[in-house]
């Protein structure tokens, strides 16, 4: 049977930025200028058909456009920021190279592709030009790399802030009992019926298990011997509540400590062996359990207002002119224009003429 590949949606979603466009596209109005680069009219409306795509895919009723709507003020803003931060991923010379090989030889793993030549085909058969998803893909990267060095390495979260957040959330923390679990499975579907294949893929599992139990690590045995499509994660397949797991794995797993690996388990799929890497008890966490949480949650409040006033100030540093009937919502009043001769304004028309149509893509 033909297997077909699909892209992760929320990957696509995050990485086919709008602002990035291939040489063969076109300008047919521009929205903004951010220093010498330009906002096309197609690149805002594409943002918002996507934050209503998003909005319908979250809550398809009608309230949809609403939520939309609302995001639809921020969409100019957005594309500033992106190309300001973009900019200044440029000055520190910011190049994404080796954390992009890196993100897409995890998703080449993911895919079970055995090439990047591979990875490319799956992403044309799908219509996506692989040129293009990897320059918004480094796009994306540089972006964070800049505000993890600019503003997130320089937000501090004390003790005292996290026990604070943890007393004002406790009445939201309180959660079911769980499993976090991971799987290393060997499958049955190519042995069919036919015994002796059977059997071998049982001794195959057993052979695993005991490697486990001499001290192997169960995640680089997951990496490289499961045939499950965890198996790039290392076998990690996340929580489990009681109720979402099939009853036979339910009463193993859930008799299970964290840490544990269960024995060899036949299932419909194959032979399975299972890891219970936490075993969360029900009713609200001890601080000292979540405390990580804790501080990542801190952290993202701190980080948000933080961020908006380094993008205020990349905006005063820079010269900023947006098309009298859009707005910038994150516009600082201290911003400043650029000026522009009557000269510019000719040579511009000439070279937008030269060019072709500027597209999304």
């Amino acid at each position: 049977m033909r297997k077909e590949f699909f892209f992760p949606a929320l990957m696509i979603a995050a990485i086919l930025l709008p602002g990035l466009l291939s040489a063969d596209t076109v300008v047919e109005e521009i929205v903004a200028r951010v220093n010498n680069q330009v906002i096309t009219r197609s690149a805002y409306q594409h943002e918002q058909q996507q934050l209503t795509d998003e909005a319908k895919q979250q809550d398809p009723t009608t309230r949809a456009d609403q939520v939309a709507a609302q995001g639809s003020k921020d969409v100019l803003r957005g594309l500033i920021d992106r190309e300001l931060l973009l900019q200044k991923g440029k000055d520190l010379d910011i190049t994404a190279d080796a954390e992009l090989i890196k993100k897409l030889d995890e998703m080449r793993k993911q895919m079970k592709l055995a090439s990047m030549d591979d990875l490319e085909k799956a992403a044309e058969a799908q219509g996506i030009s692989f040129e293009d998803f990897k320059q918004n893909m480094r796009t994306e990267i540089i972006t964070q790399q800049v505000i993890q060095r600019e503003v997130g390495g320089r937000i501090n979260v004390g003790k005292d802030e996290e026990q604070k957040f943890y007393e004002q959330h406790k009445s939201d923390m309180e959660r079911p009992e769980a499993v976090k679990l991971s799987e290393i499975l060997v499958s049955t579907e190519p042995a069919g019926d036919d015994p002796q294949k059977l059997a071998a893929a049982e001794a195959k599992a057993n052979d695993l298990l005991k490697q486990i139990r001499a001290g192997a690590s169960f995640e680089d045995i997951a990496k490289k011997q499961s045939q499950g499509l965890s198996a790039a994660e290392g076998g990690e397949l996340g929580y489990f509540e009681r109720g979402k797991l099939a009853k036979q794995l339910e009463d193993v797993t859930f008799a299970m400590k964290k840490d544990q690996v269960s024995d060899v388990i036949r299932t419909k799929q194959g032979f399975v062996i299972l890891k219970v890497t936490d075993h969360q008890s029900a009713g609200i966490p001890s601080f000292a359990e979540i405390e990580p949480r804790l501080q990542e949650a801190v952290y993202m409040q701190k980080l948000q207002p933080a961020l908006r006033e380094y993008l205020t100030k990349l905006r005063e540093d820079a010269f900023i002119d947006v098309r009298p009937g859009y707005v910038d919502s994150g516009a600082s009043p201290n911003q400043t224009k650029p000026v522009v001769t009557t000269a510019a304004k000719e040579t511009t028309a000439k070279t937008l003429k030269k060019r072709k149509k500027i597209g999304p893509f």
